[in-house]
């Protein structure tokens, strides 16, 4: 007589499954944790502090060059949705954390003489010193962390985030009101420009709680800058420079990766900015440490 396939399985075949399966199981753990793919970080590093931006919807102009007719034109602009909260640093990282992974041998030195303050911006850092600081916060703390995209930036940033558009009529076929138009802008930027990195708080903070955005210190982001030609069918012909990223402040700056000092003429279009450093975002999906653990170290 069959016995129905239905039927409850005995104690003891029951017993018999879960010894294996849980011997299977610490097994895994043992050679996931052998392997590194996940790490489990002494605390030797306090997390820094951040704020979360709920999931919404806002209006975002595309960064990169545009051009039409071989003149400059605005970026399209559109609403673009975050689809889950968004965790990012309050404050850029200090002079002082920066330091901190300078002496640990995994970061390069800045290039300026800002005292070494909890409260002070790091500057004269470039994108590249900037991925090197997040890989060792990220070893340090156990949490994931890596420059945010221009819109995470920009989301984040909110009523204080740049709108880089010239105001005039892109099917315009005058360049001289271009010209006009990014000459004024380029004058105005020049005027407001600040001497020197100030402490944390100086430049207040938006309706999200980030502090001290388009202050004076320009923020890297790990947007690749793009040249786009936008043809009068309305295709665009895309050219991306991953050499050149986007740092964002009181205006957009495509920068070349090893640029710590922007003055000194590695800006690559317009007015340059006065100064560059960072601010990280935290990976806060569950899965963040495997995605660590399968970059290249």
């Amino acid at each position: 007589m069959l016995t129905s396939i239905s039927a409850p399985l005995p104690h003891k075949a029951i017993t018999s499954l879960l010894l294996p399966m849980g011997l299977i199981a610490a097994l895994s753990a043992a050679v996931v944790l052998q392997a590194g793919l996940v790490r489990i970080a002494p605390s030797a590093l306090p997390e820094p502090s951040v704020i979360t931006v709920e999931p919404g919807t806002f209006a975002y102009r595309q960064p990169g060059e545009f051009y039409r007719g071989g003149f400059a034109v605005d970026g399209p602009k559109a609403d673009e949705t975050v689809g889950r909260p968004l965790t990012i640093m309050k404050y850029q990282v200090s002079t002082l954390d920066y330091d901190a992974c300078t002496a640990d041998g995994a970061c390069p030195a800045r290039e300026t003489t800002t005292a070494s303050r909890a409260d002070m911006p790091v500057t004269g850092v470039s994108y590249d010193d900037a991925t090197l600081y997040a890989k060792w916060l990220t070893e340090k703390t156990g949490s994931l962390w890596r420059l945010p995209e221009d819109r995470e930036l920009a989301f984040a940033a909110a009523e204080d985030f740049p709108d880089d558009a010239l105001g005039i009529d892109a099917d315009s076929g005058n360049p001289a009101l271009r010209w006009l138009a990014d000459y004024e802008r380029e004058a105005a930027r020049k005027r407001s420009r600040d001497p020197e990195p100030m402490p944390y708080g100086s430049f207040g903070e938006n309706r999200s709680g980030l502090a001290d955005f388009a202050g004076n210190v320009w923020e890297w982001t790990s947007t690749c800058n793009r040249r786009v030609d936008l043809a009068a069918n309305g295709k665009a012909n895309a050219v991306e420079s991953c050499g050149v990223y986007i740092a964002s402040g009181k205006h957009r700056a495509p920068l070349s990766s090893f640029i710590r000092d922007p003055k000194s003429g590695g800006c690559a279009v317009g007015v340059p900015p006065d100064h560059v450093g960072f601010r990280l975002v935290k990976d806060t999906r569950w899965y963040a440490s495997f995605l660590f653990a399968l970059q290249p170290h």
